[in-house]
């Protein structure tokens, strides 16, 4: 839709982690940095937190796309509230083998028969864990038997835990300690501060054919900044949806006004998705909405402090009069308008914290999602695998049957040829039965 406006390659903020548009910030340097001297160790659990949307999937992406893959065999897995027998049949699934009403014996046999197996093929093994905050202390305690395997002094399998802050609090916990002593790295990614959000912006932005059409003004990139707190996925989301206004509105300049647009649009969505009572109409006072600016990397958040109003008449919405564009010089898309307008409640907007938490309830139920896909995609190969054995077998079972006609047969023949012997045989001794 809108890359065809701009004359864009393709999407440049799609929300699916693609290692062609990984940016190396300070923290997302440091982190591969970490993860790379992980990778040459071979052994051991590596860890990675962040925040929600905070790049922790693209940066070990990015990290397996530099390997050669004929040597490596890696597989992810989103996890949920499993218990340890689901842990188990689950890291089974993630490498094809077979899980389905096995004991737990029988699938640490297997597992351990297959790491054995690549290993002495030279292959590595590489287990990626996602949201491993969402995992118990038993399913962490079988994880951490499993790093246990080794083959003539080599550890069989290595392992990446990405999680959310919350997990390094878990780490810490006493129970945690045969964990703790198997970690060999660990590394916290922080938010983007002002300037790496213009520069994470500008280089997805170039990587799809960006001519600075539509352009952005200093005031766009430090309200974005200032709506994404510096985190990637909601720089991507505010972003997204800023060029599709833009579209709309056939822009050719993007401001603070359009972002301040954008954002508000996107915070009422989330209400939608869970109402909120309503409110007082808004006042010129300082909206509780709008976050702070980004000056907290690696310290606690007060979301509520230090909140700055706006600056008078800088929102525009679908609908107002078109005379408020009237003494804008730098707007360079004066176009007829393409948006439908829509009608703008009085009620209470969400607050970040509550985006927070329904972006968190959707990261989550997407890491469900895509963890019954896969169950689903490894029984749909299980179902594959059991018709070729049975159209195996009904083949060999025809093939048998011939060959037990050809046998009958031959016996048959074998006999008559006795028969024929034992006559000549007689009639030598005895001419006269001639």
């Amino acid at each position: 839709m809108y890359e065809s406006f701009y004359k864009l390659s393709a999407k440049p903020f799609a929300l699916s982690p693609d290692p062609r548009f990984f940016f190396g910030s300070r923290t997302h340097k440091r982190a591969m940095s970490y993860l790379r001297y992980g990778l040459t160790q071979g052994e051991g659990f590596i860890v990675i937190t962040g925040d929600v949307g905070a790049g922790k999937t693209i940066l070990v992406r990015t990290l397996f796309a530099g390997l050669a893959k004929e040597n490596i065999i890696a597989a992810q897995l989103v996890t949920t509230h499993l218990d340890a027998d689901e842990m188990l049949k689950l890291v089974a699934a993630s490498f094809g083998l077979a899980h389905e009403g096995l004991s737990k014996a029988s699938l640490l046999k297997n597992l351990e028969t297959f790491l054995i197996t690549r290993t002495r093929e030279g292959k590595r093994v590489l287990l990626v864990i996602d949201e491993a905050q969402n995992l118990p202390r038993r399913a962490i305690e079988e994880l951490r038997m499993l790093s246990n395997y080794e083959l003539a002094g080599k550890i069989l399998l290595q392992s990446f835990l990405l999680g959310q802050a919350e997990f390094r609090n878990h780490l810490q916990d006493p129970e945690m300690e045969q964990l703790r002593q198997r970690v060999i790295a660990a590394y916290h990614l922080t938010p983007l501060d002002s300037e790496e959000t213009k520069g994470y912006i500008e280089h997805r932005l170039r990587l799809v054919n960006w001519e600075r059409n539509p352009d952005f003004t200093a005031a766009a990139y430090d309200a974005i900044h200032q709506y994404s707190r510096g985190i990637p996925r909601r720089i991507n989301q505010i972003c997204d949806r800023l060029l599709l206004y833009g579209y709309l509105e056939e822009l050719r300049e993007l401001d603070r006004k359009d972002v301040v647009t954008v954002a508000d649009e996107l915070e009422e969505e989330v209400a939608h998705l869970e109402p909120r009572p309503a409110a007082s109409p808004r006042t010129n006072e300082a909206d509780p909405r709008k976050p702070q600016p980004a000056e907290w990397r690696g310290q606690p958040e007060n979301r509520r402090a230090g909140d700055v109003a706006h600056e008078p008449g800088s929102e525009i919405r679908a609908g107002d009069d078109d005379s408020a564009e009237a003494g804008e010089g730098k707007r360079k898309g004066k176009g007829t308008r393409k948006r439908k307008e829509h009608e703008v409640t009085t009620g209470a907007a969400p607050s970040v914290e509550d985006i927070d938490l329904v972006t968190g309830k959707v990261d989550d139920f997407a890491g469900r999602l895509e963890a019954v896909e896969r169950k689903l995609g490894v029984l749909d190969e299980a179902v594959h695998a059991q018709q070729d054995r049975l159209r195996i077998r009904s083949e060999l079972e025809e093939q048998l049957t011939a060959l037990e006609e050809r046998t009958n047969a031959l016996e048959s023949a074998l006999r008559r040829q006795q028969d024929r012997l034992r006559s000549a045989l007689l009639t030598e001794e005895d001419p006269s039965l001639n």
